[in-house]
């Protein structure tokens, strides 16, 4: 075997995050309809990391403090081995376009140089490319997820947010509610909308979009203080979602410090809210209570202006005069 072939058969079993910026560029532009032929602007160079700024807006939004340190020891160790995604702009510098988690790590490790991969992009390429990339990763949590991919869907059909949740929601409810020969659902799902969507989760291979609306969208009505521990990557979604399920804010603050404390199962949230329900469950009204209250509502009923019901009112009360009086006698 020569040298050449040895290097070619070492690059083949390089892991997946030891591979160069340009491996994972490809995908990125294969789903943005760009070509994905090698390029010399695909070779990584090294910048200065004071050059580079970061964008007005990420869609990943939280990074721990403690991985970031960590990966900050590995790069003082073996150097970043996937370069950074820059693109030019005024002055000289350059604005992250993906890698800010490397690059916060490389200030942290006290690099003055990182390498990068320079790409001449717009503005919209460059928001979809910073979507995609995120996306592709593995540890964007389900919100910074589940925003991405609204974002992204918005951006291919030049919408915002909300008319995107519209139309996610109007696919759903046209597929529960009609078959595939209706033509209700035919209008909805043959528009240029719906197969944009379609397409671009088939592309992204995460979920479907109908497991996307089910199970992903709910996430964003969260209350706060559920939104914010799932955002931290401190709770699954799914036990996220059981606890929201929660309305006492005191018993749901209880549960999820609790599950976030004891590392609580799903199992488990779920038989501690079962708990807190049959707790606050109210006890049923006596037989007595009942019957007061029954007669205050009869007697501001508008009841006795109806002859029929009238009539049926006096027969019920001729039957407890009944049974008032064989009481009496036994």
């Amino acid at each position: 075997m020569n040298k050449t072939t040895a290097t070619k058969t070492s690059a083949t079993k390089t892991t997946k995050k030891e591979k160069p910026y340009a491996s994972r560029l490809q995908g990125v532009a294969a789903l943005l309809g760009e070509g994905a032929t090698e390029t010399t602007q695909n070779v990584p160079t090294s910048v200065a990391i004071a050059l580079i700024q970061l964008p007005p807006s990420q869609p990943r939004r939280y990074f721990d403090p403690e991985k970031i340190e960590e990966l900050s020891r590995s790069i003082q160790e073996l150097g970043i081995l996937e370069p950074l995604l820059v693109r030019p702009v005024t002055g000289r510098n350059y604005e992250l376009v993906a890698g800010e988690r490397r690059y916060k790590a490389a200030q942290l490790a006290g690099l003055t140089e990182v390498p990068v991969v320079i790409r001449e992009m717009d503005d919209v390429t460059t928001t979809k490319v910073q979507l995609v990339e995120n996306l592709q990763r593995e540890n964007l949590n389900p919100i910074e997820e589940t925003e991405g991919i609204l974002d992204l869907l918005a951006l291919q059909l030049e919408w915002d947010r909300n008319e995107v949740t519209s139309h996610l929601n109007k696919m759903r409810n046209v597929c529960d509610r009609y078959d595939e020969n209706s033509e209700v659902r035919h209008n909805v799902m043959s528009q240029r909308e719906t197969q944009v969507i379609e397409e671009l989760f088939a592309s992204l291979g995460r979920m479907s979009w109908e497991s996307f609306v089910k199970n992903r969208l709910p996430l964003l009505n969260l209350p706060h203080d559920v939104l914010f521990a799932l955002q931290q990557g401190k709770l699954e979604y799914t036990k996220a979602r059981a606890i929201a399920r929660v309305k006492d804010e005191q018993k749901r603050k209880e549960i999820l410090e609790d599950a976030l404390a004891y590392n609580l199962s799903l199992n488990d949230i779920k038989l501690k809210i079962k708990e807190i329900e049959q707790q606050v469950k109210p006890e049923a009204p006596s037989t007595k209570d009942r019957l007061n209250e029954t007669f205050r509502r009869l007697k501001q009923s508008k009841v006795w202006d109806d002859p029929k019901k009238k009539v049926k009112v006096e027969k019920l009360l001729t039957q407890l005069d009944a049974l008032m009086v064989n009481d009496a006698s036994n």
